[in-house]
C-alpha cells in the first residue's frame, strides 16, 4: 500500500527540451530577414521598376539573403561538452 502511495505521489521527470537552433542561428536568421526588408524598402523608396537599385543591387541582396537564412537553419555547431 506504502509503494503504491509513493508511485501515485511521485511525478515525473521533465526531459529538457531538445534545442536545434542555438542562438548564433537566430542572430543570422535575424540579419538576413533585416538584409531583406532593407533590400524590398529600397526598391520602394526606389519607386522606379527600372532603376539601378531595382534592377542590379535588390536581386543581389535579396538572393544573398535568402540563401543566407537556409545556410543560417542548416547550421550546426558541434558541442564539444557531449
Amino acid at each position: 500500500m506504502k509503494s503504491l502511495q509513493k508511485k501515485a505521489g511521485k511525478k515525473p521527470e521533465r526531459k529538457s527540451a531538445y534545442m536545434p537552433l542555438c542562438t548564433l542561428n537566430y542572430v543570422m536568421i535575424a540579419g538576413g530577414v533585416a538584409v531583406i526588408t532593407l533590400s524590398y524598402l529600397g526598391m520602394y523608396l526606389e519607386r522606379d521598376t527600372d532603376g539601378f537599385f531595382s534592377l542590379y543591387i535588390s536581386p543581389f541582396t535579396l538572393v544573398t539573403a535568402y540563401v543566407w537564412i537556409i545556410f543560417a537553419v542548416l547550421l550546426r555547431r558541434k558541442n564539444k561538452a557531449l
